[in-house]
């Protein structure tokens, strides 16, 4: 919306117009530098806020999450808190992680394509230290990984990732399946450098230490879900045609559940004596006439009354009335 004018602000406006200080061509000028934004091609922004702000509160969900995990698995208080999210190149984010470092390469069905998830060097090297009978509050030097660090912290990640099922749950239902493991991140080519991702990163605050892990999103495998990264799209239940267009549907799957119908004609006590005396023929007394409305019960509960009779060949039931379940229960 334009920003409205006060009215000594439009007389100053008219009086420098009619002496000439002030020309209508240099007005529209000024408007149109207001207007016009630099655009930087190289670094299209194609995540929305509203799309990184749907990622953060997944993703806070998420640290939460893993805070209690990785709490039980090191016997010790971990805090993980989401530190930022934000629009970056696939080639900012490799330039940005320690070389090496663990880059977990995973995938997300129904997300498309590869997902990246980088545990710093300190956090893997303090986690295994745990692990293996150590208090991890050391100071790690950098090197490279052995095979057993790799098979330690692959179990450790293959958990992580798999508790992101119940941070998107309330999004969409998503699978986790691992692909591989990088130790060096430049050797990882799963994308172009200039393919646009969201990068979340984590602090993970473990006794004396303090250190992050990083989630690369690439744009692409949430391009077909994009519409359901808008905070709008979880409050869209309250929409009225949405609600009444479920109704609909739900109604239409009931149609075709098969309920047990029973109708009961009546009630009668005998001993075990003359129960084992019955024989064919013989006729049983009930408590109700013959000409008594009978219930009509739907999975052995009682809803409507109803008049014995045959329709065609079969036998069938006229529905009279409706047992009224308030009345009996306050009875």
């Amino acid at each position: 919306m334009a920003e409205v004018l006060s009215q000594n602000e439009i007389d100053a406006l008219l009086s420098a117009l009619s002496s000439g200080e002030l020309k209508p061509d240099e007005i529209s000028k000024d408007e149109e530098k207001q207007k016009v934004k630099a655009y930087d091609f190289r670094s299209p922004q194609k995540f929305s806020k509203d799309h990184l702000r749907t990622l953060e509160l997944i993703y806070e969900n998420y640290s939460r999450i893993i805070s209690n995990y990785l709490t039980g698995q090191v016997r010790s208080n971990v805090k993980v808190k989401i530190e930022s999210v934000q629009q970056i190149t696939y080639d900012e984010f490799i330039h940005s992680v320690p070389n090496p470092t663990i880059l977990t390469v995973f995938r997300m069905p129904p997300l498309n394509g590869s997902i990246l998830f980088e545990t710093n060097p300190q956090f893997v090297f303090q986690v295994i230290d745990v692990l293996l009978g150590g208090n991890g509050e050391g100071k790690y030097k950098i090197r490279e990984f052995t095979d057993i660090d790799k098979n330690i912290i692959r179990n450790l990640n293959i958990e992580l990732i798999g508790n992101m099922k119940l941070a998107w749950e309330d999004v969409l239902e998503v699978e986790t399946e691992i692909e591989n493991l990088e130790t060096n991140p430049a050797l990882n080519q799963t994308m172009a450098p200039t393919e646009p991702v969201a990068l979340i990163t984590f602090s993970v605050e473990m006794g004396r230490n303090n250190t992050f892990i990083n989630l690369c999103i690439p744009y692409l495998s949430i391009e077909k879900v994009l519409d359901k990264l808008v905070v709008q799209y979880w409050f869209q239940e309250n929409d009225e045609g949405l609600v009444n267009e479920s109704r609909d549907k739900l109604k239409e799957r009931l149609h075709g559940v098969d309920v047990e119908l029973t109708a009961v004609l009546g009630f009668t006590n005998i001993n075990i004596n003359d129960f084992l005396k019955l024989n064919i023929g013989d006729v049983i007394t009930l408590d109700q006439k013959s000409d008594s409305a009978v219930e009509l019960c739907i999975e052995d509960k009682p809803y409507f009354y109803g008049k014995p009779g045959t329709l065609g060949k079969n036998l069938g039931i006229q529905i009279l009335d409706i047992v009224d379940k308030d009345v009996e229960y306050n009875e």
